[in-house]
Order: C-alpha cells, then structure tokens, then sequence
C-alpha cells in the first residue's frame, strides 16, 4: 500500500502504515481517550491564540516513503502549511504525544518504533504520558537526530520553557483519572422503579 492510498482510506478504517503495509492500531481505553482529551482542551486553549495548530488521532503523518503514522496528539507551529483539505501532512508537526496504554506490546510500540519514525521524521519534541504510572516524559531531538530525555514529572504543574506560557497542570489531570476510576469501582447507578 502506498502513502497516498493509505491517506484515502476512509476515516473509519483503522491502522497506520508500516512497511507499505497496514498495521493494526492500539484500541484505546477510555482512560486513554480521557487523556487524550484533555490534551487537546488544554494544548488547544493555549495554541488557539499563539496561532499554533493542534491535531488529534486521526491526524495522518507521511514519515518516510513507506511508513505513515496517528499520533494521539501533535501540534504545529504557527505558519506551516498543511492544506486544509490534505488527508496526510509530510511536514513534521514540532510535538507529537502518545499516551501510553498498558499492554507491553504498545508501551514497547510508542518507546521504541515510534521514537525512531519520529526522530526520522524530525518532529522536534516527542511527549510520552503514561496515565498508569502517572508520568510525562518529554523528549527533544538533537542536532544528531537522537532524542534526548529533557523532563519527566509527575504530580506538578510543569511549565514547557520551549513553549512560553504552556503549563501542563498534571495534578488537574490525574484528577479527572480519578473520577473515572472512582465512577468505575462504583458501578453503574441502580434504578428504582
């Protein structure tokens, strides 16, 4: 399959591509959809002003000539030209995030197969958040095309210098976790009749 096909898939057909071939995605949690929803309202609120523009899973990036990726979120700096009617952007966005899920298969999928598209992509920034372990790593690459591990935090509000005025209050997020892990343990409400 090539990249333009690939991009011509219909919007309900799942997968990215991996060596002219159509790979299967991750199925994510709603865990893993609360995060990333709350990525894209608060990056989003921050962009929209600064003229940035934010992307989220279905966004599809051109890495190479056989390899295309969905990144859960990723964000371009103001003045990119990505075609508001393209169906794959071969402009390398400057940050791309992945939350992690749980199964080792795609821990190991985002830490090490992904890592290496992105930095041959040249996406500058590479964000991992692990809702399980409560944790973002931020990664930038370098002039040697190899990321460099910048931050890693957990409960705090981290301020992204690269990103002037862009906090990331994790402490708010693990707190939206916690209601739905809580509305979880308790159940469904019962109905009276």
């Amino acid at each position: 399959m090539t990249l333009e096909a690939w991009a011509g898939l219909d919007e309900d057909e799942p997968g990215e591509l991996a060596d002219g071939h159509l790979a299967e995605e991750e199925v994510p949690s709603n865990l893993h959809e609360l995060v990333v929803a709350w990525l894209l309202r608060v990056l989003g609120t921050w962009a929209a002003p600064r003229r940035y523009v934010v992307f989220g899973s279905e966004h599809k990036l051109a890495i190479s000539a056989t390899r295309g990726r969905k990144a859960d979120v990723c964000m371009y700096p103001p003045g990119t030209r990505l075609g508001a009617r393209a169906a794959l952007s071969r402009t390398p966005p400057v940050v791309v995030i992945e939350v992690l899920s749980p199964r080792a298969r795609d821990v190991r999928h985002d830490r090490m197969e992904k890592l290496g598209d992105y930095a041959r992509f040249r996406v500058q920034c590479y964000w991992l958040l692990d809702p399980e372990a409560r944790l973002l790593e931020v990664l930038e690459l370098a002039d040697d095309g190899i990321y460099r591990h910048v931050l890693s935090a957990g409960e705090e509000q981290v301020n992204l210098a690269r990103f002037e005025g862009l906090t990331l209050d994790l402490q708010a997020l693990w707190s939206e976790v916690d209601t739905l892990l809580t509305d979880e343990e308790e159940g469904p409400e019962s109905e009276e009749g």
